[in-house]
């Protein structure tokens, strides 16, 4: 969905997915929300202070500006295997 396309989007919630890249060490974030949204970072706090002036910039970059206060979520996954001490 393009943000300048669907300004109602705005009104609801941007949502950011972040993978746990354990090759990298780092988190890495987009979304389908904000067209070119991609980023890292070392961690989901990180992320945090880092996305709103991504996202804005990037919704300016698009053209889109006095949106109202948009409330942004942020989905972390981060895969692991629980070793069975029994299979050594």
């Amino acid at each position: 969905m393009l943000l300048s396309s669907r300004m109602d989007t705005l009104t609801r919630m941007i949502v950011v997915r972040a993978i746990w890249d354990a090759e990298a060490g780092v988190w890495v974030a987009t979304s389908d929300d904000v067209p070119g949204l991609v980023t890292e970072a070392d961690t989901v706090e990180q992320l945090g202070e880092k996305l709103p002036g991504m996202i804005a910039d990037l919704l300016a970059d698009g053209g889109i500006d006095g949106w109202p206060e948009i409330p942004l979520h942020i989905i972390a996954e981060r895969t692991t295997r629980i070793p069975n001490p029994g299979m050594r």
